[in-house]
């Protein structure tokens, strides 16, 4: 009995949309993404300049039909840091800035700016703090 030809390229086209080579694909597109952003922050780049480095490279080389989301690209950095550690040294100090926290945990604060801090006075004293 002969297969219609329609029923056998869906079947092909089901294959390739759901076999496991696209995957494949897509999660080494997150490792050059994670590469880059990582290379690129542990080099002393800024996260924004990091960032829309691997993020260009993981929407062009993406295998999907859709564009990949900011949020979809971090989550795919992050989850290749946190695979293989060993391969991303120091990384997971800026997975941070890929959601949201962009308070460049490169840099931290010396004793200098900690002292500063501390011994300017606070216009706002307790009883208006939570007077609004």
């Amino acid at each position: 009995m002969r297969r219609p030809l329609a029923l056998c390229t869906l079947a092909l086209v089901g294959g390739v949309l759901v076999g496991g080579s696209p995957s494949r694909g897509a999660e080494a597109t997150a490792d050059k993404g994670a590469k880059i952003y990582c290379f690129m922050r542990s080099s002393g780049n800024n996260h924004t300049v990091s960032w829309n480095a691997a993020y260009a490279v993981i929407k062009r080389q993406g295998n999907s039909m859709f564009k990949t989301s900011p949020e979809h690209a971090s989550v795919m950095i992050t989850e290749s840091v946190v695979k293989s550690p060993e391969s991303f040294p120091n990384c997971g100090r800026y997975l941070g800035d890929l959601f949201g926290d962009n308070s460049s945990s490169a840099t931290t604060p010396t004793a200098q700016t900690t002292a500063a801090a501390e011994e300017t006075p606070n216009p706002i004293n307790d009883s208006q703090r939570y007077s609004y």
